[in-house]
């Protein structure tokens, strides 16, 4: 942390005047490095978060946050069975945007952890359908990003052929991609109100001592849109417990025409995140995170048991989730890649903006309507959130990072860490609600 606690909880007076801070303490939930963050303990018992951006990106994201935080009416809220933290306010830190919001008690529980059976995962099931029960009046009515199911299959073919484009991908892949974007039954889906990306760590629990674990809290608001509900199930893809169970609940509480796709889109969409990650780095020329990014679609290539994205398969006939299909991912597959790199974190719901792309002023300097086009897509990619998902490979060099080490533990075989690390690739390790 740049900032320390006691330096940001004094600024909590700027974004609530008359408030008076009577404590202070770090605010540390494993996050990006992207935010400083503390706790400030108030007279009148309540505390709260604060959150200074320490770049423009963060800035960006906390501006996003702010606004969708004050979108969510009372009664918006009261529909939800669950909390959501209360806009405090705003203020600067320096040259710093702050957010101060609500601090919301609870306990978080990683992906791979999340159990099966009553209990965490049916809570969660429930909490997602609540969100996308919301009328999505809410959503447009504060000037939110609102996408239909064809402007989503469309956005995804952007995304496939440009990651096809670089001719990085495997074949298997793009053939695969390509189906499911060509199926007409797969997007025939109700846009609805989502958090645009929900993370396992996004949820907080209480524990009930005849239900167990209970969603009491939901954070990460800053991607609130109107969109494909699936966007808040690919995370299931890094939770192969409790899959199953958090989708038969999510089902059970939807207010919706039943999806019969929502299931193999959110595995698609899951995928794909490799995709995004290899385009993104082509687009900044960074030859590191396109290594990286074929390697990881090299991996998943080879764990596939088949071709097929269709409404008519599940994990059991045909078409096996991304985490069972990288269950045969071999050690070779993710070893020989060098994750010491360092790179900013993306928001992959930004990549592919029709409305950002601007050739002729960010390629004035280029000959030639390729090259325009070429330097415009570059520049825009360049200047975008990135998620770094270098830190979810083993990590090869001596410096203690924050991916997962290869022979860490004695008594775990280089397959056993090669499918950690697969695993682990397939979930959005940033979660934008930590500092």
């Amino acid at each position: 942390m740049g900032r320390s606690p006691f330096t940001l909880a004094a600024a909590v007076t700027a974004a609530l005047p008359g408030a008076e801070v009577t404590g202070a303490r770090a605010l540390t939930a494993g996050g990006d490095g992207r935010f400083d963050s503390a706790i400030a303990s108030l007279s009148d018992g309540r505390e709260l978060a604060i959150r200074v951006a320490d770049d423009d990106e963060a800035a960006t994201e906390l501006a996003a946050e702010a606004l969708a935080l004050r979108a969510l009416t009372a009664g918006a809220r009261a529909m939800l069975p669950f909390r959501i933290p209360e806009y405090i306010g705003e203020t600067r830190v320096s040259d710093g945007r702050a957010l101060v919001t609500e601090l919301l008690p609870g306990f978080q529980i990683e992906a791979a952890h999340v159990p099966a059976g009553r209990g965490a995962a049916e809570s969660m099931g429930a909490a997602i359908a609540a969100v996308h029960a919301m009328p999505t009046s809410v959503v447009r009515g504060a000037g939110l990003p609102a996408r239909s199911a064809q402007e989503t299959r469309d956005e995804i073919g952007r995304v496939v052929d440009a990651a096809a484009s670089t001719g990085r991908v495997p074949a298997r892949l793009t053939v695969r991609w390509r189906e499911a974007v060509a199926d007409d039954d797969l997007w025939r889906f109700e846009s609805t109100v989502t958090l645009g990306g929900v993370q396992a760590t996004s949820f907080l629990f209480v524990d009930d001592a005849d239900l167990g674990p209970q969603v009491s809290g939901l954070v990460g608001w800053h991607a609130l849109s109107v969109g494909d509900p699936a966007i808040d199930l690919a995370w299931l893809s890094a939770a192969p417990e409790a899959a199953d169970d958090v989708q038969a609940a999510y089902a059970r509480a939807s207010q919706r025409t039943p999806d019969a796709a929502i299931e193999v889109r959110a595995r698609l969409l899951a995928e794909l995140e490799f995709a995004r990650w290899l385009v993104h780095g082509d687009s900044l020329r960074r030859a590191d995170i396109v290594d990286d990014a074929a390697a990881l679609l090299e991996a998943l290539a080879d764990g596939l048991h088949s071709d097929d994205l269709t409404v008519i398969s599940s994990r059991g006939e045909g078409v096996d989730s991304a985490m069972d299909a990288l269950d045969s991912v071999p050690a070779s597959a993710v070893a020989a890649v060098d994750t010491s790199m360092q790179t900013d974190a993306y928001n992959p719901n930004e990549l592919w903006r029709d409305e950002d792309l601007d050739a002729p002023e960010r390629a004035e300097a280029v000959d030639g309507d390729d090259a325009q086009n070429d330097a415009a897509h570059r520049a825009e990619a360049a200047a975008l959130d990135t998620e770094d998902l270098s830190s979810l490979r083993p990590s090869t060099s001596d410096g203690g990072g924050s991916g997962i080490s290869q022979g860490e533990d004695e008594g775990t075989s280089p397959e056993d860490e090669a499918q950690r690390a697969a695993r682990a690739a397939l979930q959005r390790w940033k979660s934008s609600d930590s500092e």
